[in-house]
């Protein structure tokens, strides 16, 4: 089609025309330019709408005054509308129409009303701009970012196209500028909701909602024009990382009122309230000595949180987790979300604490080892601590026995550090083992033998024996016999005179002969005599000395060497008394 024949299909002919003239005999004094005038569409062309205004022609508006206005919809045959008269098309015959002229006036007039009265109207955003948008009002009004919504947007263009509820907040009538916010127009219908859900709400009621956001304590569910709270504790009676694990926003959810406050304008939700309270029968469930396996929720530095259902946790103390007498640290045992079976300790309601063991859910290692060792049996293995009362050795992984300190060695030592190192391999025997008191016992001095046994052997009470002291207490001292066997003496047997300090008398250190007054294998006990060990010994020596004389010498010599002596004595006697006095 060329391009005269579409001019020729948009217009109406010369002849259409004068025939039109004819029929309303028309007068271009009827209506005056710039006046508003109301018509209805007759014909939608493609670069012009036909309007029929009552007269005796018909006006003409151009296609763009609807493309580029507020609601940008092309109209139909019949809609009414309102227009501008700007002029007549003489040649033609048209009245020339403004539908933008008109929307501008109306737009003006509705904005200043608008912004008198407070009332909200329409406006489609049309472009973004620098702090803020272009909002079309039926003329082009500025919306600052802060206005566009009750939270800062995310994606800032996503509105741009949206015909929006807008609010008037300044306005210019000689300048014709416009500020709009939707974002009062929110707040305004928020207020009128809350006004509504606040007659209308009650503790305990049961609503539906949609979660609007969530946050790191909880979630913002809207119930009805209103949010709501519904904190992180209240979501689940079990525990939870993060409310995104189990809500997202836009979900539908039932939540339960749990308090309101109007003044505040708060309101707390719930949804495990909607739920059985786990604890409220938790004796019926879990008993001590019954064994359930959980998953490990949390791990600490003393123990281990075990969920054993829902809203039910229970905490395997760090002392609990391995039959160990170390304390390993949780973290190098179980992992989050590992499925475990725990043993039931205790439950306690009122607190609402469960105590688990996980070591308990295995056999005792002692209880392994005394079918496998009996006292006697000899190990060898690695010192991996020293204490002040004895070392440890490592047995088996995971099994230490303690060698106290008496039982290092037969001589008596300050510290196990004197003969033992960490690290160092040593071999020792099997005392005892206790599963009870879940003790090992070994001993390296047991090696060479009893050294008691052996000195209860070849010892009687009676004999004489060289010894140091080594202790002086107020009863008396404390000998050496042997490296390890020490015996007692006391005060009586120190000296033949009394002795009440033995510190006066003796001194550590001090050798010295000592008698065997008494034997106690059983008790281990030995006392000893220095006061008797002397009198023996001069005993000896005497019999010695007797054993050293002339064997010539018989009874008959010494019944004269006696009488010899005694006359000896009497003549001394009489020469004395004949001396004369001084």
């Amino acid at each position: 089609m060329t391009e005269d024949a579409k001019q020729n299909n948009e217009k109406i002919s010369a002849e259409d025309y004068e025939n039109l003239l004819d029929k309303y005999q028309f007068s271009s004094q009827e209506v005056s330019p710039g006046k508003i005038v109301a018509g209805r569409v007759v014909k939608v062309l493609p670069a012009h709408i036909l309007v029929d205004i009552g007269l005796k022609s018909e006006g003409l508006i151009p296609i763009e005054d609807f493309t580029e206005s507020a609601d940008a919809r092309i109209p139909s045959v019949g809609d009414e509308i309102e227009a501008v008269l700007e002029r007549t098309d003489s040649k033609e015959g048209y009245f020339i129409l403004s539908k933008r002229q008109a929307d501008a006036r109306r737009a003006l007039e509705l904005l200043e009303k608008a912004y008198e009265e407070g009332a909200s109207i329409s406006g489609r955003v049309i472009d973004r701009i620098k702090n803020g948008y272009t909002v079309h009002v039926g003329l082009k009004a500025f919306m600052p970012d802060s206005h566009a919504e009750l939270r800062p947007l995310k994606d800032p263009a996503k509105i741009v196209g949206q015909t929006l509820k807008v609010k008037v907040i300044k306005y210019d009538r000689k300048t014709e500028n416009a500020v709009v916010s939707h974002r009062a127009y929110l707040m305004e219908e928020r207020d009128k909701k809350k006004k509504i859900v606040f007659s209308q709400i009650q503790k305990g009621q049961k609503l539906k909602g949609l979660v609007r956001s969530l946050t790191s304590f909880g979630a913002f569910v809207d119930i009805g024009g209103v949010e709501g709270l519904l904190h992180v504790s209240d979501m689940t009676w079990g525990k939870i990382a993060n409310p995104h694990d189990l809500f997202k926003i836009g979900q539908e959810v039932e939540v339960l009122v749990l308090d309101f406050n109007e003044k505040d304008e708060k309101i707390s939700l719930g949804t495990k309230q909607l739920t059985p309270n786990p604890w409220d029968n938790i004796t019926d469930k879990y008993k001590p000595g019954d064994r359930i396996e959980g998953k490990v929720s949390s791990l600490t530095d003393f123990g281990a949180f075990v969920e054993l259902e829902p809203g039910i946790e229970g905490l395997v103390h760090i002392s609990d987790l391995t039959w160990s007498r170390k304390m390993i640290h949780p973290k190098k045992l179980l992992n989050l979300g590992d499925k475990v079976t725990v043993s039931i300790l205790d439950v306690n309601p009122t607190s609402r604490r469960v105590s688990l063991g996980l070591k308990q859910t295995q056999p005792h290692p002692l209880e392994e080892l005394k079918k496998r060792l009996v006292p006697g049996t000899r190990i060898k293995g690695r010192i991996t601590s020293i204490t002040d009362f004895g070392a440890f050795l490592e047995v088996e992984p995971g099994i230490e026995g303690l060698i106290h300190i008496t039982d290092i060695s037969w001589e008596k030592i300050k510290h196990p550090s004197a003969k033992l190192k960490v690290g160092d391999e040593a071999e020792v025997v099997l005392l005892n083992i206790d599963v009870e008191k879940q003790k090992v016992s070994l001993g390296i001095k047991q090696l060479e033998g009893d050294i008691w046994e052996e000195f209860f052997l070849r010892q009687k009470v009676g004999d004489l024996l060289n010894v140091k002291i080594v202790r002086i207490a107020e009863f008396g001292v404390f000998a050496e016999i042997l490296p390890g066997i020490e015996g007692v003496v006391f005060n009586s047997e120190i000296d033949e005179k009394k002795v009440e300090n033995p510190a006066e008398v003796v001194s550590v250190g001090d050798q010295k002969t000592a008698k065997i007054i008494k034997l106690n294998p059983r008790d281990k006990k030995i006392s000893l005599s220095f006061r008797q060990a002397q009198s023996d010994l001069q005993r000896q020596e005497y019999q010695k000395y007797q054993e050293t004389q002339d064997d010539r010498l018989t009874f008959g010599d010494l019944i004269k060497d006696q009488l010899r002596q005694l006359q000896n004595a009497k003549k001394s006697g009489a020469e004395t008394e004949e001396k004369p006095n001084d």
